[in-house]
């Protein structure tokens, strides 16, 4: 297969060990991530020079201009035939960096990404704000075409999606599928969202709730009648709302908490954790939404939301430590592992001591 670009025989060898990340920084040799982990690739260290000669030739001559100006820049790339990737360069202290992290081509099914049966209730909502948070490489956007890919499949719907880059490509199926990349199709994602609420959508996936003006726009959508699915970089669901509000001004923040306990119809937030034996699993904290969930929002008590959860168990609710500690019992995950990710450790811990496991710290 003739490769088009220097850099595309490194995306075709991370597409073939299965490696998540390929990362390029002047400096250091090549590295990819595999299973969490980062590890060299056999080649030199590379030069300024190197870099330009892997990346310049993907961009056209003004974004090429617009990152070196600016330090950064964000973009989608395909090696035919390989895989697409998602492209983050950026300056740093020995010259040039960037990171290409590859987007699966084949959309998942829940039963294949191994997601717990009551996050499908999120398909069938008609209105609101749903949020799925977690770190950096998470999953979370996997888990989000997952959701979409079942609504397409089953519902006859408008769904947008706002990207940056798009990632998952949705074919049309049952519903209409309108994917916009920021930068390419729109300027800011939350121009996007304003844009989208014109456009007689059902659903509207943001694909980054990153600023103030974007979550802005995101709650009015929910609370105007539309399904808005978005992303936050937090750990878990209390800390998913309190990012939400804390973003606002302190004179808007009541204000807020009333929108937001109105139009939060639920939270998934996910970790990735080394899989025994290869490979990696997710673990699920899953908050629906409750009379007594907005009485907390509205109140400011979201200390209590990981409790609330805890008593929620009898209706699909499932706490970031219940769903590691599961792992741990099922043999899938380290207690090393899980201890990592808990939010409470002095409560696992006491788990773990009464299952007769000991870890070290």
């Amino acid at each position: 297969m003739a490769l088009a670009n220097k850099v595309d025989r490194f995306l075709t060898l991370m597409n073939d060990r299965g490696a998540s990340d390929l990362h390029l920084s002047v400096g250091r040799p090549p590295m990819f991530r595999l299973q969490g982990d980062v590890e060299p690739v056999r080649f030199r260290v590379l030069s300024n020079q190197d870099f330009v000669e892997f990346i310049k030739p993907l961009m056209n001559t003004e974004d090429w201009q617009r990152f070196r100006a600016k330090g950064d820049a964000d973009f989608s790339y395909e090696v035919a035939g390989v895989a697409r990737f998602r492209v983050n360069l950026f300056m740093q202290v020995r010259g040039y960096g960037a990171v290409f992290r590859i987007i699966p081509t084949r959309l998942m099914s829940f039963a294949q990404l191994g997601l717990p049966k009551q996050v499908e209730r999120f398909c069938y909502l008609r209105r609101g704000l749903i949020l799925v948070t977690g770190p950096t490489g998470s999953g979370k956007s996997t888990t989000l075409s997952s959701i979409i890919d079942k609504m397409n499949t089953e519902q006859e719907l408008h769904i947008i999606t706002i990207e940056d880059p798009v990632e998952f490509v949705h074919p049309n199926k049952k519903s209409i599928i309108s994917q916009r990349e920021i930068h390419t199709h729109a300027i800011s994602f939350a121009s996007a969202v304003q844009a989208a609420v014109r456009e007689d959508p059902d659903v509207v996936l943001v694909g980054e709730m990153r600023d103030l003006e974007t979550i802005r726009t995101a709650l009015n959508a929910a609370e105007s009648g539309f399904t808005v699915f978005g992303t936050l970089h937090t750990n878990n669901a209390a800390k998913a709302v309190d990012r939400i509000i804390n973003v606002f001004p302190e004179d808007e923040q009541e204000g807020v908490r009333g929108s937001l306990a109105e139009s939060l119809k639920g939270v998934v937030a996910q970790q990735l954790l080394k899989r025994k034996g290869g490979g990696r699993v997710a673990a699920l904290e899953i908050l629906f939404a409750t009379s007594g969930l907005s009485s907390m929002i509205r109140d400011g008590k979201t200390a209590q939301i990981t409790s609330s959860i805890q008593m929620g168990k009898s209706i699909g609710m499932q706490a970031m430590d219940d769903a590691l500690w599961a792992l741990v019992q099922d043999q899938i995950v380290s207690p090393e592992a899980a201890y990592e990710k808990v939010v409470d450790k002095s409560a696992f811990r006491d788990r773990l001591e009464e299952a007769g496991i000991t870890i070290t710290d």
